[in-house]
């Protein structure tokens, strides 16, 4: 395996790795910016209202594109063990 070779592989690894926990945690993000928003505004200072819209974001979302995350990590799999036969020392 040369250089290139393990810098693409860990380029599309982390490109993979984006793809899949990308709309969760961008959902996470943007759920818990709103709700301290909201709190800075209405100065509610309760630590704990910012995780139950957070888990329902993250679960619509799971709900949502979860079919599509699961097909990104197949074919990601896949790609990586078929790979495995063309790699030389």
């Amino acid at each position: 395996m040369t250089i290139e070779t393990a810098i693409l592989w860990g380029q599309q690894s982390v490109w993979a790795i984006l793809a899949i926990c990308g709309p969760p945690l961008m959902a996470a993000l943007v759920v818990g910016l709103f709700v301290s928003i909201l709190q800075a505004v209405t100065q509610i200072n309760e630590m704990t209202l910012v995780f139950v819209p957070k888990i329902i974001a993250v679960f619509m979302i799971l709900l949502v594109m979860g079919s599509w995350m699961l097909e990104q990590a197949i074919d990601f799999g896949t790609q990586s063990f078929e790979s495995i036969a063309t790699i030389q020392d």
